[in-house]
């Protein structure tokens, strides 16, 4: 019955394409004689040139109906994240944001008006004028005293507003909120920059105008589809909202360096007199094939972010593979069809080339003839630097305004109001107890006065907020402040709301202000001595923690300090994998996981000297653990494009009996300025990122940029070929290099047409 079924051409396409792709080189040989040497790519990519006006039909059908999801991608994103749902200080932060105490006065930062002019609209809604606070800038800090209203907060700032002045909070959460704006408009603008600048490398790159629009408009695609993803789980997990940053600048990217890859074979075809259905099979078989592998390596090694193991990773993770997904979609259905349909007149608008003047024939023979020479080149370049990556000390910062330029007006007024208010003041630490005994009873509130003194005895407490302090009511009166509300004034049953939920009689919350500032370790010293403290003081089947922005923080960058080793790692074994497949050979993935961890190392080395040593306008501080392991991890992927396509051009030359040297100095030749030129479009997308005024995104443009210029330059340019020519015919082993090739009679020998240098 079965040869009644009639399987779609498509259908068929797929199914090849998933079980000859995997066919090792020395087993590609035996089929040659059937015909169906990487027939998958071939027959899909016929599918697609046959059909290409459906196809980009299709795809525009599909970019205009979810042109409105990736619109309104940050709709339900969230900048929080970093707290693991089952530890303990996630609970505790999770408790007291049940909590529902009335509007409080917050310090503010105003703008635009003289001293005198704020301190006769303070007298009038009598406000201390020791509330305000003068600044180096001429603006005016204002913090509320105890006992201020507020009512009389409200009407200063109405009077502000009435005298044309300007004010801002000055809370964590407001910077909190400003850090995430400069992300996004970040992304806006370094977005809007290197899109003019990509065009010209691009036209230099390939030579042509209509040559550019293809690697823009699969970047662009494959970016506006990953955000509309995003945006329709979104709203069923919990995802940072920083992951829209990586996932659009990930799928510029590598969107633009696929389409770079698959096109210049594909305009190589042309140019060789290859007919342009030909000429898209070609490219789709070679350049399509090292990018899937590729695109699949990114998106495990971006997938290995989940071992971070809170929503903060998970959404880096999701997004990331996500965005690679999304351009690999797109450059394996609509690059073909559109190359298709364009044909010969890829090359309108052709730049007058430059007379070829042989640098990578020339690089490429010299590092093959003295690779010893080469390799020393390389590791004299990067070990020095990988010396210095040993000493990286990774921490998100608790105090956020420390992530703003030091000349930010709201960062200086953090640092007036902890000389004043205390360093610890900024973020007090929210002790959450959830009590056995019902607070309704006197035993429960003497438990909460014991543990109030205990914490106030501890080193390093500044105050201790609690209803036995701030209410001057003994254990009877508290019982009865709960269990009867009504009767007493509105004063003490607004007080006891600051501590209390009245849908929880046997919850409280305790705030504790430390003598030192958030990211001071004297102040998780703390955090660690209370959480070890409480079940000593409490009865059993009492459940407390300390909760809050330091906990949270302290938690997440232990966690990543201790998970950064298995991410490292679970990205390298994803590369290692990746690389046997691709190439059949277990060196050349040992090579590469080699070669990857120096330049991580390097990149390391680089950020240490930068960031934590303060160089180049940098301000002194640790690497930002939310950023840092990103940084290796896209590494690691990203170089895998460069690797696979590198060792898959110099695989062609040795599959057809070539010499070990002579096949490593074709493939540099041949690849060398694909790959450097595409290198420089991920440099370009990067370092758009430096107009931002957060340091942690110049962090990831600097890392980012080094480590892709030193993996292009070095590590392909030189190591990898010198180390080939060292290795001789065990540089593929367990893949037996043939002696002569017994497929593909057409070109039997290598030709200088086939094989010429890219310039």
């Amino acid at each position: 019955m079965l040869h009644l079924v009639q399987v779609p051409q498509w259908l068929w396409a797929v199914i090849t394409i998933m079980n000859v792709s995997v066919i090792p080189y020395e087993h590609i040989e035996d089929f040659c004689g059937l015909g169906v040497k990487d027939m998958g790519f071939e027959r899909w990519t016929a599918f697609l040139t046959k059909r290409k006006i459906f196809v980009i039909f299709a795809w525009l059908l599909l970019f205009a109906a979810t042109l409105p999801w990736a619109l309104t991608v940050t709709k339900h994103l969230t900048p929080a994240g970093f707290g693991r749902p089952e530890s303990q200080a996630t609970w505790a932060t999770n408790q007291a944001a049940r909590l529902h105490p009335p509007p409080t006065p917050i310090p503010i930062l105003i703008d635009h008006l003289s001293f005198a002019k704020v301190q006769s609209l303070a007298h009038s809604e009598h406000i201390p004028t020791k509330s305000f606070h003068r600044m180096s800038s001429g603006r005016i800090l204002y913090l509320p005293l105890a006992g201020t209203q507020m009512a009389q907060e409200t009407g200063l700032i109405r009077n502000i507003h009435l005298s044309h002045g300007q004010w801002q909070d000055v809370t964590q959460g407001t910077i909190g909120n400003r850090v995430s704006q400069d992300s996004s408009k970040t992304l806006a603008i370094s977005g809007l920059m290197a899109l003019p600048v990509l065009a010209i490398l691009l036209f230099f790159i390939y030579g042509s105008i209509a040559a550019i629009l293809l690697p823009l408009i699969i970047a662009i695609t494959g970016s506006e589809l990953a955000l509309a993803i995003i945006s329709i789980i979104e709203t069923h997990i919990q995802l940072s909202v920083f992951l829209t940053n990586i996932a659009t600048f990930l799928a510029l990217g590598v969107g633009i360096d696929y389409a770079l890859f698959i096109s210049n074979r594909f305009r190589q075809a042309l140019s060789r007199g290859e007919s342009v259905e030909r000429a898209v099979v070609e490219s789709m078989r070679h350049a399509g094939r090292s990018v899937l592998y590729s695109g699949i390596a990114v998106a495990l090694a971006v997938a290995a972010l989940l071992i971070g193991g809170d929503a903060y990773w998970r959404g880096l993770a999701l997004g990331g593979s996500i965005a690679i997904a999304s351009v690999l979609l797109a450059t394996h259905s609509l690059l073909p069809a559109i190359m298709g349909l364009m044909g010969r007149h890829i090359d309108w608008g052709r730049l007058k080339r430059m007379p070829n003047m042989g640098f990578w024939r020339r690089l490429s023979q010299w590092v093959t003839q003295r690779a010893w020479v080469a390799i020393i080149i390389g590791l004299g370049v990067l070990m020095p630097l990988a010396f210095f990556g040993a000493q990286i000390n990774m921490k998100t910062p608790a105090n956020l305004a420390t992530m703003l330029p030091l000349n930010s007006s709201i960062r200086q007024a953090v640092i007036r109001e902890q000389k004043i208010q205390g360093a610890g003041s900024i973020t007090p630490l929210a002790v959450a107890i959830h009590l056995s005994p019902s607070l309704t009873s006197n035993a429960g509130w003497n438990r909460i006065f014991s543990v109030t003194k205990k914490l106030s005895a501890l080193p390093n407490v500044k105050k201790v907020a609690s209803p036995t302090t701030s209410l001057g009511l003994k254990s009877q009166q508290l019982a009865a402040l709960i269990k009867r509300p009504q009767r007493f004034p509105t004063a003490l049953r607004t007080g006891i709301s600051n501590f209390m939920t009245p849908s929880d009689t046997h919850l409280v919350v305790l705030y504790v202000t430390a003598k030192t500032g958030p990211d001071n370790p004297a102040t998780s010293n703390l955090v660690h001595r209370i959480d070890q403290n409480l079940p000593l003081w409490l009865p059993k089947g009492s459940k407390a923690a300390v909760g809050g922005q330091v906990p949270i923080l302290r938690s997440f960058n232990i966690l990543t300090q201790h998970r950064l080793p298995i991410i490292i790692a679970s990205a390298l074994a994803v590369a290692f994998i990746v690389l046997a497949i691709a190439t059949s050979s277990v060196i050349q993935a040992f090579l590469g996981v080699i070669f990857d961890a120096l330049v991580a190392l390097a990149t390391a080395g680089l950020l240490v000297l930068v960031v934590q040593h303060g160089q180049w306008g940098f301000e002194a501080q640790p690497l930002d653990s939310s950023i840092t392991p990103l940084i290796f991890v896209l590494l690691f992927g990203l170089s895998m494009d460069y690797e696979v396509i590198l060792l898959h051009r110099i695989q062609e030359p040795l599959a057809e009996g070539e010499t070990v040297r002579l096949a490593a100095a074709h493939g540099v030749a041949t690849t060398g300025s694909m790959i450097t030129g595409a290198g420089m479009v991920m440099v370009v997308v990067f370092l758009s990122l430096l107009i931002s005024p957060l340091q942690v995104m110049k962090t990831l443009a600097i890392g980012l940029s080094f480590a892709i210029l030193v993996d292009t330059w070095i590590v392909r340019s030189f190591l990898v070929p010198a180390a080939i020519s060292v290795l001789g015919r065990h540089a593929y082993w367990p893949w037996r290099i043939p002696q002569k090739s017994s497929c593909d009679t057409r070109d039997g020998n290598l030709s200088a047409e086939r094989y010429q240098e890219e310039e």
